[in-house]
């Protein structure tokens, strides 16, 4: 489960920590042949360095300090007038002023020398805003190839600039720093859910749940699978058949209804779903039901008329929670779904169904932020038992950001 995101992640987390600020290294040039003026200056360096190095041996026989050395070594020496023999400049320190003037020099305090490769040598690194921009194109391809939302994967990746850009960390850190800031970001954008098993036990009157989704989500697969959970819990329920449009759809929550042992509420074909929705929360308040579920025609998100429709039954039953079933692996197509049903309707809860065979992850990230409503459960499978209550924390260790 959302095996492809978890590894993409992996490999872009370990790509950012492990890359360092290139370094120019230094390139041996070949050698060429050097010409008589080229070499006279060389030799005019040498001779320098020659005389300079008499200056040191003059401090040495002075008993001049460490810190005095260092002074002369960045060149705070004193030269008399120049002198030149033959058009070339001759270099002759006086050792004596220079020494007076390295006492005086030594008065002041010495200030603290920055090293151009300090935060190198000491395993520091500073992710630029530059550097971030060129990573944050490749994350941004891996969510939107993994059904993130383009508006949930720019959120993450502007939140995580916020938290990475300009600090100096050591690079061991840098991985763990954008694992937890993925993981405090994921665990913002996913909307707490809350709990429908405990508001179905506290409330006295029967609790009255819509379900709704487009063509062929598995709702009624989905229905049966929540029943089972309730009856797990010894919280008795009742199946309204809503879908009164497409073929074989009685029968098939008829089928679940004796698997179960419940009471399924169906009329005729074709009849006014909002009626045999009413008829089911009469029957739950006459035999004192916890719980009715009902079902309802699958309705394409772009059809705005039949999404309609689904209001008058919203009216009718007045229900406690209107939830809305999509498929994990539809990607971006469940964010438009979902966004269209809340819209038309008002939704207040998600199921995902097909989690199980979701490789990819992003889906569950993008209709909760995108709706502002949470996913409750996630169908894993074809059994009734394969029905979970979804878990941030569960989803977040599945993303390897753990």
């Amino acid at each position: 489960m959302f095996g492809k995101l978890k590894d993409k992640l992996k490999s872009w987390i370990g790509k950012v920590s492990e890359e360092t600020p290139k370094i120019e290294e230094a390139v041996e040039k070949p050698k060429e042949k050097i010409s008589r003026k080229e070499k006279k200056k060389t030799e005019k360096q040498i001779k320098k360095k020659n005389e300079k190095k008499k200056v040191f041996e003059k401090i040495d026989e002075e008993n001049i300090d460490e810190k005095l050395k260092k002074e002369v070594s960045k060149e705070k020496y004193v030269e008399p007038e120049k002198e030149f023999n033959n058009g070339m400049e001759m270099f002759q320190p006086e050792p004596e002023k220079t020494l007076e003037k390295i006492k005086e020099i030594s008065k002041e305090p010495e200030k603290e020398k920055k090293h151009f490769f300090k935060d190198i040598f000491s395993g520091k690194k500073r992710i630029s805003s530059e550097e971030f921009e060129s990573y944050s194109e490749d994350l941004e391809m891996i969510l939107l190839e993994n059904n993130v939302a383009l508006e949930v994967a720019e959120k993450i990746i502007y939140e995580l600039k916020e938290k990475i850009v300009g600090k100096d960390l050591e690079k061991k850190e840098i991985e763990n720093l954008i694992k937890k800031s993925l993981k405090e970001i994921i665990e913002n954008v996913l909307v707490k859910p809350f709990d429908i098993v405990k508001e179905i036990e506290e409330k006295k009157s029967p609790y009255v749940i819509i379900f709704c989704g487009i063509n062929g989500a598995g709702k009624t697969t989905t229905i049966a699978k929540f029943a089972n959970l309730l009856k797990t819990k010894k919280i008795s329920s009742v199946l309204a058949a809503g879908d009164t449009f497409r073929a074989a759809s009685i029968e098939q929550l008829n089928q679940h209804g004796e698997k179960l042992n419940l009471k399924v509420i169906s009329h005729e074909y074709g009849s006014d779903p909002a009626a045999v929705g009413f008829d089911a929360v009469k029957y739950a308040e006459k035999n004192k039901i916890k719980a009715v579920l009902i079902d309802t025609a699958g309705r394409m998100h772009t059809a705005t008329n039949l999404l309609k429709e689904m209001e008058k039954i919203k009216r009718v039953c007045k229900p406690d929670r209107v939830i809305f079933l999509g498929e994990s692996i539809t990607g971006n197509d469940s964010v438009d779904q979902v966004k269209a049903f809340d819209d038309t309707i008002g939704i207040d809860g998600i199921i995902l169904s097909k989690a199980d065979i979701d490789e990819k992850g992003g889906t569950a990230l993008s209709v909760g932020y995108i709706t502002k409503k949470p996913i409750i459960y996630l169908g894993t499978g074809q059994e009734y038992k394969d029905f979970e209550k979804f878990d941030k924390e569960k989803f977040i260790e599945k993303l390897g950001l753990d």
